[in-house]
């Protein structure tokens, strides 16, 4: 009864891989079927299946060309934004010491479009009014209502020099009628053109808020940081800024009027607003002075619109403006043939590998191509998986990480196979061998796969996009690797031990003890050779050879002490 409890468990886990891979289809299924975003074919890269290319052009504000440094900064900041609306493989490069070249797998539609060319400057405006019920403005009905154009003849100059950004001194009577008169559904200018040290009309990015603000008091550079996530104490979503030296400073004299303005009840001068390419993404309310240089958004968040807010924050300072020099398409007629000379390379590597086995391992190496099998189709499925869900575009350099995976998967049966074999040298029973190799060969195979998923991992965080594909097939095929290792492999030669092909040690079977040199009788002594029988004398020698071959130090070391003890004894009973 105790040989069947091994069997019970390698059916139970070979019937946990099936779940697992039923699984792993029913959420693509899901995803193909259901939301009709994912596929059953891996998204391509850019390199693979070809894309959009914009070319965008940096302006500054007077005119000269970008430093470098500036323009490194607006590529690091455009890659973030085009990762952060899940596209992934994208090529961001400078180019000529004024362009920005963007390369986008696919068609991009108009949302990424318009992020990746918006120019999307980040400021920090005090708010002097809205058309929200505390406006101390009078006439204004709370809608959009176009109202007629002011009177040229008004006031343009304020009446007293304003002395801060939430004075009122600032309003003049012109400006009260163009806030008045202000359509956010058809404004009469791009606000994202305005003068940062003048006072702003416009609207929020729902065309929902009309707002006055005042000059801008910082700009997006003072921003290291901005995440969502959850206040502790009340669990409302939340965003979370860090600030610079300068924004810390900066900031800390603002919430300071801010909050008198609170405490003095004047709504709603107590407010600060955010304006990204000329919108108000965000105008919260200061509830007390901050002083840290990490304020805190809180309102009636989700937990992605906080996300969404975080991400405007974040990526949303770009130190230039651009002008789009071109927008074309570009086809991947080369990166088909690559790819189709990368999968033929695949295929000889895998035939390569088949072979080996066969001729090593006999009958034992269609364990190797069944398991390389079953890694190949979960593989598959995960990148489907992945693309759809996080936006994962296979490369070619991915593909590379793919073909170089056939050779370190197949690693890790030789080491167990070895070890099996070892143990069989060993005098011990093929089903005690598989056990026992398998123990051994566990350790080894989890250290080495360790460092190979370490390599992928800084790989992938220090190499540049042209490698990250490559890291990551690697790093992700090394941990399936490992799965099926443990969840396939040795519960198939549990299973396989136990039948009289393997358990019988057919000499097809590549679990042959005779031929693998298994002469000792137990872990110290050797089968004696019988003289009358000279083949099978020769075959027993040439085995005894090969099992000394494969012997450890200590054994060999504890071999010759055994055999020095037999010397010693013949030669006091030849004295006696």
């Amino acid at each position: 009864m105790a040989s069947s409890s091994p069997v019970r468990h390698a059916w139970r886990v070979l019937l946990g891989l099936l779940l697992v891979t039923a699984a792993l289809f029913g959420v693509n299924a899901l995803g193909v079927y259901g939301f009709q975003k994912s596929s059953w074919t891996p998204e391509l890269a850019l390199d693979l299946q070809g894309g959009t290319q914009i070319i965008l052009g940096a302006v500054t504000e007077d005119g000269s060309a970008p430093t470098q440094e500036q323009l490194d900064q607006a590529a690091a900041i455009i890659r973030q934004r085009v990762d952060a609306s899940g596209v992934a493989e994208a090529d961001i490069t400078t180019e000529g010491g004024r362009n920005i070249v963007v390369q986008v797998p696919g068609a991009v539609d108009d949302e990424t479009r318009e992020r990746i060319q918006a120019s999307a400057q980040l400021e920090f405006r005090a708010v002097l009014a809205t058309n929200a019920p505390t406006n101390e403005f009078v006439g204004e009905d709370g809608n959009n209502t176009p109202y007629p154009a002011p009177d040229p003849s008004l006031e343009a100059a304020p009446t007293a020099e304003p002395t801060d950004a939430s004075d009122l001194a600032w309003i003049t009577p012109k400006l009260n009628a163009e806030f008045l008169a202000y359509d956010c559904s058809n404004p009469a200018e791009d606000a994202a053109n305005a003068p940062a040290d003048e006072p702003l009309i416009t609207c929020d990015d729902l065309g929902t808020a009309k707002f006055l603000l005042g000059p801008q008091e910082l700009d997006g550079t003072v921003i290291n940081d901005a995440v969502s996530g959850r206040d502790p104490q009340s669990g409302t979503w939340t965003v979370q800024l860090t600030l610079n030296g300068k924004g810390t400073d900066v900031f800390g004299e603002v919430s300071q009027r801010l909050n008198q303005n609170r405490l003095e009840g004047l709504t709603p001068r107590d407010q600060f607003a955010f304006v990204l390419d000329g919108k108000v993404i965000s105008a919260p309310r200061m509830n007390g002075l901050i002083l840290d240089g990490r304020p805190s958004i809180s309102g009636d968040f989700t937990q992605e619109s906080s996300k969404t807010l975080a991400d405007q924050l974040k990526y949303g300072a770009l130190p230039l403006s651009f002008v789009v020099e071109s927008s074309d398409t570009i086809s991947a007629t080369l990166g088909t043939q690559q790819l189709q000379i990368g999968l033929i390379a695949g295929l000889i590597g895998l035939a390569l590998v088949a072979i080996y086995s066969l001729i090593s391992y006999r009958a034992l190496g269609t364990v190797i191509i069944a398991s390389i099998i079953v890694m190949a189709v979960l593989t598959y499925v995960i990148v489907c998986i992945l693309a759809w869900r996080l936006g994962f575009r296979l490369s070619l350099a991915g593909v590379a990480g793919l073909i170089v995976s056939i050779g370190f998967t197949a690693d890790s049966f030789i080491v167990y196979f070895e070890r099996i074999r070892d143990e069989l040298r060993d005098g011990k029973s093929i089903t005690t061998a598989v056990e026992d190799g398998w123990g051994r060969a566990k350790r080894t195979i989890y250290i080495s796969k360790s460092i190979n998923v370490l390599a992928a991992v800084v790989l992938y965080v220090l190499a540049d996009a042209t490698v990250k594909g490559f890291a990551f097939t690697l790093g992700l095929t090394t941990l399936i690797d490992v799965f099926i290792f443990v969840i396939f492999t040795h519960p198939v030669m549990q299973l396989l031990a136990r039948t009289r092909f393997f358990g019988g040690g057919h000499p097809l079977s590549g679990l042959d003890p005779e031929s693998l040199g298994a002469v000792y009788r137990t872990r110290t002594q050797y089968r004696e050779v019988a003289p009358t029988t000279v083949g099978r004398s020769a075959k027993i020698a040439r085995s005894r050879g090969e099992a000394e071959r494969r012997q450890t130090i200590a054994e060999r070391k504890r071999a010759e002490a055994l055999a020095g003890d037999r010397t010693t004894n013949s030669a006091s009973e030849g004295d006696a």
